[in-house]
């Protein structure tokens, strides 16, 4: 007996406005908690807590998700818990003058040397200026700032000795040759004013932003560099503390950037980026200076691709980061879920200075975030796309001088966003009604059934009617699939083409051979098909095909199917009922038109309000199916049945019918081979 159709209560979920406790949600107080997310939060708080070598932290998840906001939160915090990492100055190595030496000096303390040194520099000039060319330095003020900064950093060895260095080196050498700026520092990071350790963002990675260069000036014809020249970078400025990178910047740069990267987390230190020459190959006077020790956290931000992709070009990767920090796209729908979603949606409103939204409009917005992924019992994670709903109710509320935003607003903001992305969608339905591409809606037709494929532009996804249509004669062929001959088609389709073979040969070809060949294709189909989405709609036209028996055009079709008969989940199923239903409802509802779709796509649907009225006035069906016999039955009207001990089905069944076409076929088959062979010997 053919399936109930769905109630118009089965196909839309209606969130309860009973669930919130105000009026608007101007009444509830901003909120920076990241909701939705305690898998992700908790691998992100151990991975920041925990030290040992490479256990850097990878982030993963779909953009919106909330990881930006998360690391903002966790790591910020952390930071402010951890003491304020030290500066770190280049120096002059007297003994090797192109290899600067690396020193490092609490918090602070960098600055205040380099303007001492900074002092020692205008003493010599002055000095210069007025003395005599021949003589050595004796002015008193040079010697009296020397031997204060001699005893200022007598505890550390390095400048210790690096001053008594110059202290000799500046006594004992003639003012004609002497440079001052040979006694300057280049301050790679001051943290004096840091609040614990520092987190960096760096949001445009080059191997040199990262690692830092070395810039050159000319000097008599010459490109002369010193430690001046030297630029830090990023990782000099998150030493101590915390880099946040985005992964994909790094795989598209991934010699040039990720490489060094990983070379200096391996090796603990940042090596400078220097080259032996500049631009146009002009030869340079380079520098080699000492590496700067390094220890920091490493935070990626990337998704699921990026990380496999990691994985699978470097195998360090894994042992560099240990943590994986994994941020969901969706979350239970429950009571304690829509109560944080609606304080979200106040923080939100509270903080851009939007209109705030009533309950009956909150209901509105976490009905659509169960329609974004699709789903009666769940909730979007992606809340930087309920943001952006929020904005643009809040926008066509002013328009209309509303003080707060209603579903109006709400429906208006989702419509508009339709509009603005559905053009190729309505070209494409204006084809189907002009007939110019061919799909019934109405009465029945042998081997051709209307199947539902999904076409996605990139921002915005539809649901597509298109006729699949099939033929079947005599043969040892099999199932010629002609999107397949073609090369219009992917491995995953080619996999359902194969599984419908294993399907006949388990129903039908257990006491009968099976000798039959079959033609099947997308009517005017010129981009291609991947996905099994369509392999129950094949199997339905072949069906019809063998039996002779017509299909209702009426009826869309979706859903994949394995050999044993039974129908599968499959994704896009709003989007595919919702385009069948405009191309139904542009010619005029005839109360026989609806959708078969998997059983287990039942709480995948969301649909919107204008097919749910449809449903509810009983205008347009949905037929939610486990096997191929229940959707064949629904197609055609007449029983599937099932086969006695023998293997035989009852007469006037759709499985007689099929059986009795092939066993028919068999029979020609040979009949007309022992024919040929007859004439042969003949011959």
């Amino acid at each position: 007996m053919p399936k109930r159709p769905l109630t118009a209560e089965q196909v839309r979920l209606v969130c309860d406005q009973s669930l919130f406790a105000f009026t608007t949600t101007a009444e509830l107080p901003p909120s920076d908690s990241v909701i939705g997310q305690p898998r992700g939060l908790r691998s992100l708080a151990f991975g920041l807590r925990v030290q040992g070598e490479g256990y850097n932290i990878f982030m993963m998840g779909p953009t919106g998700a909330g990881r930006t906001t998360a690391l903002e939160q966790f790591v910020q915090k952390q930071a402010r818990q951890q003491p304020v990492p030290l500066d770190w100055l280049y120096i002059t190595n007297f003994d090797l003058p192109e290899q600067p030496q690396a020193v490092a000096l609490p918090a602070g303390q960098g600055r205040a040397l380099r303007q001492q040194l900074a002092r020692l520099g205008q003493l010599l000039r002055l000095q210069i200026e007025t003395g005599q060319p021949t003589e050595t330095v004796k002015n008193t003020a040079v010697s009296d700032h020397l031997n204060q900064l001699q005893e200022t950093y007598q505890d550390n060895p390095r400048l210790r000795d690096y001053l008594q260095r110059a202290a000799q080196e500046i006594a004992s050498t003639p003012l004609l040759t002497l440079d001052p700026a040979r006694y300057a520092v280049r301050l790679l990071t001051d943290n004096r004013r840091s609040a614990g350790a520092p987190v960096i963002f760096e949001r445009y990675p080059t191997r040199h932003s990262l690692l830092g260069r070395l810039e050159y000036a000319w000097r008599q014809g010459d490109l002369i560099p010193n430690l001046t020249t030297i630029q830090p970078g990023s990782l000099h400025a998150a030493n101590g503390g915390y880099l946040i990178l985005q992964a994909g910047d790094l795989l598209d740069h991934f010699e040039s950037c990720w490489l060094p990267l990983r070379q200096a987390l391996q090796a603990g230190e940042i090596p400078l980026v220097t080259e032996a020459t500049a631009g146009g190959g002009v030869p340079v006077h380079g520098l080699d200076p000492e590496p700067v020790p390094l220890s920091l956290k490493l935070i990626l931000l990337g998704s699921a691709d990026e990380y496999y992709t990691f994985y699978e070009l470097d195998e360090v990767f894994p042992r560099l980061f240990k943590v994986r920090a994994e941020f969901d796209w969706e979350m239970p729908l429950d009571r304690e879920h829509v109560g944080q979603y609606a304080a979200y949606i106040a923080t939100v409103c509270h903080k851009e200075g939007l209109r705030h939204l009533d309950k009956a409009a909150v209901a509105k917005v976490v009905e659509h975030s169960a329609r974004l992924v699709e789903h009666q019992k769940r909730l979007s994670a992606r809340m930087g796309l309920i943001a952006d709903l929020l904005r643009e109710a809040s926008y066509w509320a002013t328009t209309r001088e509303s003080e707060v935003v209603t579903p109006v607003d709400i429906q208006q903001a989702l419509s508009e966003q339709t509009y603005r992305a559905s053009l190729v969608e309505e070209r494409i339905r204006e084809e189907i009604l002009e007939e110019v591409v061919f799909v019934a809606t109405d009465g029945c037709v042998v081997g051709q059934v209307n199947g539902l494929s999904i076409l996605d532009t990139g921002d915005y996804m539809f649901g597509q009617p298109g006729r699949i249509t099939a033929r079947t004669y005599m043969g040892e062929e099999g199932i010629t699939h002609i999107e397949r001959e073609t090369d219009m088609s992917g491995p995953i389709h080619h996999k359902g083409v194969l599984t419908l073979m294993g399907y006949f040969g388990g129903q039908y070809a257990q006491r009968q051979p099976l000798s039959f060949s079959a033609s099947l294709t997308f009517e005017q189909n010129y981009f291609g098909v991947e996905g099994d989405s369509a392999s129950s709609s094949e199997l339905y036209a072949l069906l019809s095909s063998l039996s002779n028996l017509p299909i209702k055009q009426g009826i869309g079709v979706t859903g994949s199917v394995n050999q044993r008969g039974e129908i599968q989940p499959i994704s896009g199923v709003n989007e595919k009922i919702e385009g069948f239903f405009r191309v139904c409802a542009a010619r005029g509802l005839s109360g026989d038109q609806g959708v078969i779709i998997p059983v287990g796509n039942v709480e995948n649907l969301m649909l919107h309000e204008d097919v749910v009225t449809a449903v509810a006035d009983r205008q347009f069906f949905i037929w939610p199916v486990a096997t191929i016999d229940e959707g064949i039955e629904i197609l055609t009207g007449i029983p599937a049945d099932v086969a006695d001990g023998q293997g035989n089905y009852p007469e006037q069944t759709v499985h007689h019918a099929v059986q009795q076409r092939l066993l028919q076929l068999a029979r020609d088959l040979k009949s007309f081979g022992d024919s040929s062979d007859g004439d042969d010997e003949d011959e």
